[in-house]
């Protein structure tokens, strides 16, 4: 029972990351994206690649390469790598608004989980790459739920006011600026292009931080863990709780993730169980969107 309380706890940190750092762009900047998982995913290959290499790592002789890197500076990694994407891909995409960025994240979500799926040299292909070594921090490695807790609060400690700072400072307000009126913001200098792209990067960046913490949690990592559905979970998380504030995150994580825990403490017969679990999850989400469509803490809802 403490194993599955600190499990949830880890998953809680994890999503709380990633909750919040796709916040800076759909929430401050009001733009739809359904690429999110793919960062995420970058950050763990990126993480994985650059750890494996290490003593116990069992999937080294499969791979291109392999650094066999400390934990730290396979975070500082991933962070790199896909920020960088995140950088090139942005400069496509984002030449589109409203509806077609939606379709555009969707393409380059879609492209990217193929590329991860196909490539066995780069990252095992569908077979992920499994043996990851724990981390290490302080000459003390780290295994257990219980372990992995500090570790991932320490994560949100450092990363969550650096996020905070950015919602608050002049470019975080050039962002609303630019999802209330696009064109006014832009008659008063601020640049759409530039502003939108530092957003995607940062956004993909601190993303990359929850992949890191995630290959090293659960040790192993393939492509469906970072797939469209993942993506669209994560939207789903901050369009529930609601986006553009700074409570509305915490709020989607905690119910989409503690919600479906909940119910399965029903005495539900055994036969139809998950089902009927399915359905009364659903139906409360569309409760909640029916009478609170801006999010339950939110005060804004992207059209």
């Amino acid at each position: 029972m403490a194993n599955y309380v600190f499990h949830l706890l880890n998953m809680i940190g994890i999503y709380l990351l990633l909750a919040y750092s796709l916040n800076l762009v759909l929430g401050l900047g009001g733009l739809m994206s359904f690429c999110h998982a793919i960062f995420y995913g970058i950050g763990a290959y990126a993480y994985a690649l650059a750890v494996v290499g290490q003593p116990g790592s069992a999937v080294a002789h499969d791979l291109l390469w392999t650094a066999g890197w400390p934990f730290p500076l396979a975070v500082m990694f991933a962070v790199a790598v896909s920020a960088a994407v995140a950088n090139l891909m942005g400069r496509i995409i984002l030449r589109f608004r409203g509806d077609f960025f939606v379709f555009a994240s969707l393409g380059f979500q879609m492209m990217a989980f193929v590329v991860l799926y196909n490539w066995v040299g780069l990252g095992n292909g569908p077979f992920g790459i499994y043996g990851i070594p724990r981390p290490e921090v302080f000459g003390i490695v780290i295994r257990t739920p219980a372990q992995f807790l500090p570790l991932i609060l320490l994560a949100n400690l450092l990363v969550l006011p650096l996020l905070f700072l950015l919602y608050r400072s002049p470019f975080g307000l050039s962002l609303k600026a630019l999802r209330e009126d696009s064109l006014a913001a832009q008659s008063l200098g601020v640049g759409a292009g530039g502003q939108y792209l530092a957003a995607f990067t940062l956004a993909a960046g601190f993303a990359a931080v929850s992949g890191a913490l995630f290959a090293a949690y659960v040790s192993f990592i393939d492509p469906t863990s970072f797939n469209l559905k993942e993506s669209l979970f994560i939207a789903t998380i901050l369009l529930l709780g609601g986006s553009g504030n700074l409570k509305g995150p915490v709020t989607g994580v905690l119910v989409m993730l503690l919600l479906p825990e909940a119910l399965r403490f029903l005495q539900l017969p055994d036969a139809v169980a998950a089902n009927l679990r399915e359905i009364i999850y659903g139906a409360i989400l569309i409760g909640l969107m029916l009478f609170r469509p801006q999010g339950i803490a939110g005060a804004f809802r992207v059209k």
